[in-house]
């Protein structure tokens, strides 16, 4: 049985238990009595099946993006609140059926502590609940500043102390208004970078969601300039398009967006950057992932062609897991590797000196920060914008500030 299967499996029984366990829980406790049992039977199976179906087939529905994530959002809190519930009212059950057995307690007794687990548990569900809308309305626009200091002993004498910020995962297709984008290019700007590099995912599905932020993205400039490349998500394939020549159309769309932002997309080359006649060799691909869902429209051997082996090499690949699957196997001379993608799932635990974890973990290994291997870096941004979930816990959005350093 493959790792597909399994994860399958688990998200279904997952989906199973939370919907069961919930719904015979509130039935038995507050809904027992025939009158009110048809009734609630009726209203919460008919709710639950309306949620999944549209789920499933609403997002093909000609919708704006913004109904689309408020119901998903809605969708998530109502599945995780569930889940959250059943899981809190198992624990308390199986821990007051323990104690049960062991006193030998009354029926009517048992019924009590029964109708209290349930209130329990419904006010433990508010903690999670919560956390996701304080999430939102708070976490998900927290940017954080990352400042790393990079040192390598190929960084040109006059790039010392050169700044570079990196962005990544923008997601416009998620933001409803300008206002948190533009406190965000505010942080950017007060960097005073040397070069600013962006490094994918610009849209959610469809180039269109960016034309209504390119004049503020524009703003976002840098002396020797904005370098930017393509993540899974801006090639339109999560949208069902009716023929090839949409899709395309999208594409072009999506290609003339950079241009109009003055952003110089890479699309499997390099340039040069040069300063006081010295330089380094910045290159960018297009989308190329190890997961097998993902088309693979990088070709870095492509973006090589013609450079200098042993000029200082800065790549800008979105998904991290290229560094491990092909940079590192193949590409000795690319020195440090940029990347976003992960988001770091948008949820974790990260307590500097201290803990650093999320679920992201389990999918990537590389999945936030900085990684070594040998003389090769990697440093994978967390992400501005979100998706799916329009809220970050715990794993605040990113602008990373790397400083160069001749060691």
């Amino acid at each position: 049985m493959n790792g597909r299967v399994i994860f399958f499996l688990i998200i279904l029984f997952l989906l199973v238990f939370a919907e069961t366990m919930t719904f015979i829980v509130l039935k038995t406790s507050f809904f027992n009595k025939k009158s009110l049992s048809f009734r609630f039977i009726i209203i919460w199976w008919g709710f639950t099946l309306f949620l999944y179906l549209f789920l499933f087939f609403g997002r093909n529905a000609n919708l704006s993006n913004s109904f689309k994530n408020y119901y998903l959002n809605f969708f998530m809190f109502i599945l995780l609140c569930k889940l959250f519930f059943a899981f809190f009212y198992l624990i308390l059950f199986l821990t007051s059926f323990i104690q049960e057995k062991w006193v030998n307690l009354p029926k009517e007794e048992i019924k009590g502590r029964r109708d209290f687990l349930t209130k329990i548990s419904l006010g433990l569900t508010a903690i999670p609940f919560s956390s996701l809308i304080y999430g939102m309305v708070k976490t998900a626009f927290d940017f954080k500043l990352h400042t790393i200091h990079y040192s390598n002993s190929k960084i040109p004498k006059s790039f010392d102390g050169f700044k570079i910020v990196q962005i990544s995962d923008i997601h416009t297709g998620s933001l409803h208004n300008s206002h948190q984008l533009e406190k965000a290019i505010e942080v950017i700007l007060k960097q005073k970078a040397d070069l600013i590099v962006f490094t994918g995912d610009l849209v959610n599905n469809t180039s269109d969601e960016a034309i209504y932020f390119i004049d503020i993205l524009k703003s976002i400039k840098a002396p020797y300039g904005v370098f930017s490349i393509l993540g899974n998500h801006d090639y339109g394939d999560y949208y069902n398009w009716p023929n090839e020549e949409e899709k395309r159309k999208d594409f072009e769309q999506m290609i003339q967006i950079h241009k109009s932002l003055d952003w110089n997309l890479l699309r499997n080359e390099s340039v040069i950057i040069k300063k006081d006649n010295e330089q380094f060799t910045l290159i960018g691909v297009e989308n190329w992932g190890a997961n097998l869902h993902f088309k693979k429209y990088g070709d870095l051997s492509k973006a090589l062609e013609g450079i200098d082996k042993e000029s200082f090499q800065i790549l800008l690949s979105h998904d991290p897991s290229h560094w491990n699957k092909e940079v590192l196997t193949k590409y000795p001379s690319i020195d440090l590797t940029l990347s976003g993608h992960t988001h770091g799932f948008q949820f974790g635990i990260e307590i500097p000196g201290f803990i650093k974890w999320s679920p992201s973990k389990y999918i990537y290994p590389h999945w936030a920060g900085m990684y070594r291997r040998k003389h090769q870096n990697l440093y994978v941004n967390r992400g501005l914008g979100c998706l799916g979930y329009m809220g970050r816990i715990g794993i605040k959005p990113e602008i990373t500030l790397i400083q160069l350093h001749k060691s």
